[in-house]
């Protein structure tokens, strides 16, 4: 058996952006860089926690991905869905044994968040709404993570809850992109249940809460470095345009990809802003 689909399955690339976006939480959390270590294992944990989760997930989207992504490793016969249930367990008890070594709470919410991953996979992602909202606030407590592995929350708080709300617009339009598939497979979204239209409003609804949540950490002191935010809200208010103005999936995908980088972005912001920061935030 080739090692590519092992690593491809994974998505390597999302999974070392939310490692570094866990690493970037305890820098905003603290102003400054954390001890190595620290650093290391919250990267290490998000990232397995992530893979695993990615792969769960195409162990049983296995029927949606033959329709919508018929080149991922297990729709195109390159790994058996045996082999990928078997790895995805072994990167989740790879993830929670390094995070037991971080600290009590790290390991708690390490351990609720991957059990929250194979439940979203295997009972909750074909809910309306719900399996939305399980994958922004598994986005969301990312930089929470990293803030809990220094023990300090700091401005991460902030980040977190624009995390979670802009990850509830990224995956209406997520199913906007994808209802082919998911019509397919009995899956009720709200785009099979609502219609585009409607779920564009929710789209841009979350959207424009994003937008207003940016402007929070305005009220507690964020240093000048956070000034690349209004960048971010103009990234975010343009996805949320192109998104009311056609609603179909091919404008939802490229509106989805918009707010991802926009969460790159977001994330730097707040690290700067963090770092220029003279006030103390949270615990």
């Amino acid at each position: 058996m080739q090692l590519k689909p092992f690593i491809e399955i994974t998505r390597p690339h999302n999974c070392i952006l939310a490692g570094i976006v866990g690493v970037l939480g305890s820098m905003v959390a603290i102003g400054t860089y954390p001890p190595w270590i620290k650093a290391l294992l919250t990267f290490l944990v998000v990232s397995l926690g992530c893979s695993g989760g990615n792969t769960i997930n195409d162990y049983f989207d296995y029927e949606i991905d033959k329709i919508n992504r018929p080149t991922r490793p297990l729709p195109r016969g390159a790994m058996t869905r045996e082999a990928a249930l078997i790895y995805a367990f072994f990167l989740f008890l790879v993830g929670l044994l390094l995070a037991y070594t971080i600290n009590r709470y790290a390991f708690f919410v390490a351990s609720m968040a991957y059990a929250l991953m194979v439940l979203y996979a295997w009972k909750l992602k074909p809910l309306p709404f719900i399996g939305n909202i399980v994958v922004a606030f598994l986005t969301g407590i990312t930089p929470i993570y990293g803030a809990l592995a220094v023990e300090k929350i700091g401005f991460s708080g902030y980040l977190a809850l624009s995390a979670f709300l802009v990850n509830v617009a990224r995956e209406v339009m997520k199913d906007m992109e994808d209802i082919e598939g998911d019509k397919a497979k009995g899956a009720r979204t709200l785009p099979i249940i609502l219609g585009h239209r409607n779920a564009a409003y929710i789209a841009a609804f979350f959207t424009l809460l994003t937008v207003i949540s940016s402007f929070l950490p305005l009220m507690v002191g964020i240093g000048m470095g956070y000034v690349p935010i209004l960048l971010v809200d103009l990234i975010l208010l343009k996805a949320m345009w192109d998104i009311l103005k056609d609603p179909s999936p091919s404008t939802a995908g490229k509106s989805q990809k918009k707010l991802k980088i926009a969460i790159l972005l977001a994330v730097l912001s707040f690290l700067m802003g963090s770092i220029t920061s003279t006030s103390e935030v949270g615990l």
